[in-house]
């Protein structure tokens, strides 16, 4: 068995995307042989949650701890040098695939109640080609006896094509940069407009090392706000998010293995802020019944 477990390979033209059993996630998107997604080898196991959905919440949770309802509540510590609970509980379980043609697969996977996280949740997540590039649906459905606190996100990392990111020109849509503390926990606001991580135009990335949230995303007339990371080769890899995506996280990969680092950029959309469980902020109230739908995507541009 590969670490990553069955390959779900969907084709549409020139285009090939990956997906896998063991995390639910994409391993690998190209188109004519380019990598959209900077993948990660069939035989390695996933690092840096590439492709991953973080389900029932993305990015960290403080201490682990919560309040929902007037109940408190402790998960497991997952991050345990931040002192922090991280990127939900589905990133190494198995999932079911379900193949619908050459172009679509969808994966499933259910969340039963647990210690710290007494709610029940059905995740079915759909990846299809077509001629707008990859979109992907994100449904989840509360399937418990109780309203449900959820947050969920997915870890792509777009590629720059050959070498690392540092000679690639980014163009990203946030506004504004959640700062963090010392544990990577927000710590404040902060318009980006003039500072170090403004890439409302497009300009390289050099050197920079970025691991934050952004919101306040300039959308198009479709809502659609979009990432672009234009490679040394002139091709341009994108990601676009929907309006029930009102974060993206922006990671550098620098903290990544010799050799994976920086290969690179993490373009994370996210329904809530970072330790939303805790501040609220774009955090789901699902009741009983009742469910979400989001969708995100990937092209090559150019």
């Amino acid at each position: 068995m590969l670490p990553s477990g069955r390959q779900f390979e969907i084709t549409h033209g020139s285009q090939k995307a990956t997906i896998v059993e063991v995390g639910g996630g994409i391993r690998e998107y190209s188109v004519d042989g380019r990598d959209v997604l900077d993948p990660y080898p069939a035989g390695a196991i996933c690092d840096g949650a590439h492709g991953t959905p973080l389900v029932p919440w993305p990015n960290r949770l403080d201490a682990g701890r919560y309040e929902f309802d007037g109940e408190r509540f402790q998960l497991p510590l997952t991050e345990p040098e931040q002192g922090n609970a991280i990127h939900g509980f589905l990133r190494w379980v198995v999932w079911r695939g379900e193949p619908d043609g050459e172009s679509k697969v969808t994966m499933s996977a259910s969340l039963p109640a647990r210690p710290g996280y007494p709610f029940a949740l059905s995740v079915a997540i759909a990846y299809e080609l077509g001629v707008d590039g990859l979109a992907v649906t994100t449904r989840i459905r509360n399937v418990g006896d109780r309203a449900a606190p959820v947050g969920h996100g997915q870890h792509p990392y777009l590629s720059p094509g050959e070498g690392t990111i540092d000679g690639a020109e980014l163009s990203h849509p946030g506004r504004i940069r959640i700062l963090t503390d010392d544990r990577q926990l927000p710590a404040g606001r902060e318009p980006v407009e003039g500072t170090e991580f403004d890439f409302s135009r497009p300009r390289k990335i050099g050197a920079a090392e970025i691991d934050f949230a952004f919101t306040d995303l300039v959308r198009d007339e479709r809502g659609r706000a979009w990432t672009r990371l234009t490679g040394e080769d002139g091709a341009t890899a994108s990601i676009w998010v929907d309006e029930t995506y009102p974060f993206v996280e922006l990671y550098t990969g620098h903290t990544l293995a010799p050799g994976r680092a920086r290969s690179g950029l993490g373009t994370e959309p996210m329904s809530c802020a970072p330790d939303a469980f805790n501040n609220g902020d774009g955090l789901i109230r699902l009741e009983p019944g009742q469910s979400s739908r989001s969708r995100w995507g990937a092209v090559l541009e150019g």
